[in-house]
């Protein structure tokens, strides 16, 4: 495993944003491990978590201009954080977020932030993917955009998971929008990061209750 992938995966443990246990996923999933953004709390870790975004974000990208959207509300941060750790590394991106209810008063709208306009490109910075569900709400909010692309979706971890069918929700992402789905890290290389200590019992049980979760959920 890449140095950088375990120490990801050391920073959400130790955050507290990976997690293990029984959780329902956004999709109605019951889960062995929950990925949840909304545990950052502090300036230091929002500031390490826009790092990794920005690391993926010039792996895949390159120096490419486009404006980041931030699903409200774990996206919000998220993307803000990218778009700081991007300009410190000579990249100045606008970034803008939705709001979950319309405001009908002052400048009202959806959106907050910059808005792009006809011709622009997005990516969309998320935590997670389970079955696909909130990027397809995504697609529906950001449709409104008329003449804006999206480009790619950047999240935390791959799940690896099968979506709406045994094909996994990344790839259905890929094939329903046309762009390609970015992860700092997947599912195997969480797994891998647990047995690198073989001594720790609860690492090896939630080895095992993630492979089987896999046998059923994993995609084909």
């Amino acid at each position: 495993m890449e140095a950088y992938k375990r120490e990801f995966i050391q920073f959400l443990e130790g955050a507290g944003v990976l997690k293990f246990g029984d959780f329902t996923a956004k999709s109605g999933r019951k889960i062995p491990y929950f990925v949840n953004a909304g545990m950052i709390k502090t300036g230091d870790q929002i500031t390490k978590m826009g790092e990794f975004y920005a690391k993926a974000y010039f792996d895949k990208l390159g120096k490419k201009e486009a404006v980041l959207y931030g699903p409200a509300y774990k996206g919000i941060s998220l993307s803000i954080s990218a778009a700081v750790a991007l300009s410190k590394n000579g990249l100045n991106v606008p970034f803008f977020f939705n709001r979950k209810e319309v405001k009908d008063h002052g400048e009202g709208g959806t959106f907050v932030g910059y808005v792009p306009e006809a011709g622009e490109e997005i990516v969309i910075i998320e935590d997670v993917i389970t079955a696909g569900t909130a990027i397809r709400e995504s697609m529906d909010i950001l449709k409104h955009l008329e003449g804006t692309k999206v480009i790619a979706t950047f999240i935390m971890v791959d799940r690896k998971e099968k979506g709406q069918t045994d094909k996994g929700a990344m790839q259905e992402i890929e094939e329903q929008f046309g762009f390609p789905v970015y992860s700092v890290v997947d599912v195997y290389d969480i797994i891998e990061y647990l047995e690198e200590d073989p001594a720790n019992e609860s690492n090896l049980e939630n080895v095992e209750r993630i492979k089987k979760y896999l046998e059923v959920n994993g995609a084909k």
